[in-house]
């Protein structure tokens, strides 16, 4: 096998410890193989570039589980070329059962040039992310403490959910509130209600009518600190995420004029794929990366449904939630797409569908500097005018109708 880099290195990546083989030029044309272990505190990692730079090390590749990678990647991307390669892509040889053996293989699969290396984003995308993704999490523990809240109401016998769409509305808010401080006469706090609510107000009377005791009233309060909290924490990220975002304005338009890509679809589609999509030699590319990439699952010549592939569970996640919302639409090619596989192949499936399409819009929004055109919901059609024609034939012949073809004036 042909060798194409001279002087290389694997690192096989833990928490405490760096497995590390550098592979360079021998006597008589041999190569030569040093292997070391080192710690993962910042004072390791120092001395890790050093030993690495004193055998002129030029090519980096590393292997790891979770997010122990990242001070190494840091630490070596300064002064060497690092690919980060995936556990799944390098396969262990049998008999490769050590930390040793794991960093002597890939320094050898490197030098060979057989290894590929993962998408790492640049410094301002990286905080980017992690701005992006903890306001993910927040969000959705902002849900649960929702719903918590919602198991303390049942337990007091109060239906509010039952009447009012959303409980921490400003009506609802001002109903719970004066149950916590001490309120339980059901026509005072259906008298809170404002805005189309009073419409409701003898079914908010009934559902008003409970058993809330001075417990309910602690849970109801600490609910409430909690979710305060976390309403300023979202706001308070999604205003320094506006600010990290400012370099990519004009993007950001492009990706927001998409159908379904809301304000913060766009930022986390920034976030996670960067501007630059030269990471990504295709679209196909990138919807393999994202996980959104049709399954291939074919034996004996019979195509089988296939799963998607794992890829980037926080892209997938919005692009699936933006795609939902696409699929709604009764006037963009979004929705007919939605329309036409949910037919024979289910939601699911063309919910998965949608969000391919948008990522691969979206794709091509960046790479080519463009702005979004709606090709209609007519879009379909259009580009199987022949294939529709013929189905549409096939099914009035079955009904037992002949059917004569001619052009409109």
């Amino acid at each position: 096998m042909q060798q194409l880099l001279e002087r290389v290195a694997g690192l096989d990546v833990h928490r405490k410890t760096i497995a590390v083989c550098v592979r360079v030029p021998g006597a008589g044309g041999e190569r030569a193989q040093h292997v070391r272990t080192f710690g993962t505190a910042a004072p390791d990692l120092l001395a890790l570039r050093d030993w690495l730079e004193a055998h002129q090390v030029t090519q980096v590749a590393m292997e790891s589980t979770g997010v122990y990678w990242k001070p190494v990647f840091y630490v070596l991307e300064e002064s060497l070329t690092c690919l980060l390669v995936n556990a799944a892509h390098v396969q262990k040889v049998p008999g490769r059962k050590t930390d040793v053996q794991d960093c002597v293989w890939l320094a050898q699969l490197l030098e060979h040039g057989l290894l590929r290396g993962s998408f790492v984003p640049p410094p301002p995308l990286r905080e980017l992310r992690d701005l992006t993704r903890y306001r993910k999490v927040l969000i959705q523990e902002r849900t649960r403490e929702a719903n918590r809240l919602h198991k303390v109401l049942e337990d007091a016998g109060i239906k509010l959910a039952a009447v009012a769409s959303d409980i921490l509305g400003v009506s609802g808010r001002d109903m719970l509130h004066a149950l916590v401080a001490g309120t339980t006469d059901p026509a005072i706090l259906a008298d809170l209600a404002r805005g189309t609510l009073r419409k409701k107000l003898p079914a908010l009377r009934h559902a008003l009518t409970g058993r809330f005791r001075a417990h309910h009233a602690f849970m109801v309060s600490q609910h409430f600190g909690h979710l305060d909290y976390l309403d300023e924490a979202i706001a308070s990220l999604s205003t320094r995420i506006e600010e990290a975002l400012r370099p990519f304005a004009a993007e950001q338009q492009r990706l927001d004029s998409i159908p379904g890509v809301a304000q913060r679809t766009a930022e986390v589609l920034i976030a996670e794929i960067g501007v630059d999509m030269r990471q990504f030699p295709t679209a196909q590319h990138l919807a393999s990366w994202a996980g959104l990439c049709p399954g291939q699952n074919e034996s004996a010549g019979k195509h089988k449904s296939g799963r998607i592939r794992p890829g980037n569970r926080w892209l997938r996640m919005t692009l699936i939630e933006a795609a939902s919302l696409a699929a709604r639409s009764r006037t963009t090619a979004f929705g007919a797409r939605y329309r036409r596989i949910a037919r024979h192949r289910g939601h699911k499936k063309a919910v998965v569908a949608v969000a391919h399409a948008m990522l691969v819009t979206a794709y091509h929004l960046l790479d080519r500097h463009l702005e979004y055109r709606e090709p209609g919901i007519d879009y379909f059609e259009r580009r199987h005018a022949e294939r529709t024609t013929r189905r549409a034939v096939r099914a009035l012949e079955r009904q037992g109708y002949r059917v004569m073809l001619e052009p409109a004036a």
